[in-house]
């Protein structure tokens, strides 16, 4: 029982640690998307941008906890937020470039 409760508590604590949302840079329908559509999902793209911006901040409580308990863990959510940052600022340059050869205001 000791082993299972410590094995149930370290899935809680692995689980709970910070993954910002990575987006693709290029959608399948990109191209097909109207000049409004490319507004709405530039807006999403920087949306991610900022939420991932935000878990990277160490006033967190997953990140004061992966300070305190487990350094891989903030290691881990650095590199993530890392990759989201620069997933979602290029998906926003990529759909920026398709909404200027749209002609799109």
């Amino acid at each position: 029982m000791k082993k299972f409760c410590t094995f149930l508590i370290l899935c809680i604590f692995l689980a709970s640690c910070a993954t910002p949302t990575v987006v693709n840079v290029v959608g399948p329908n990109d191209s097909k998307m109207t000049c409004s559509q490319l507004d709405t999902e530039i807006a999403m793209a920087n949306k991610y941008a900022a939420d991932a911006k935000k878990e990277k901040n160490l006033g967190t409580g997953t990140n004061m906890a992966a300070l305190l308990f487990w350094l891989p863990g903030l290691w881990a959510t650095s590199v993530n937020v890392k990759e989201a940052v620069d997933a979602a600022n290029r998906r926003a340059e990529h759909l920026s470039r398709l909404k200027a050869e749209k002609n799109c205001p």
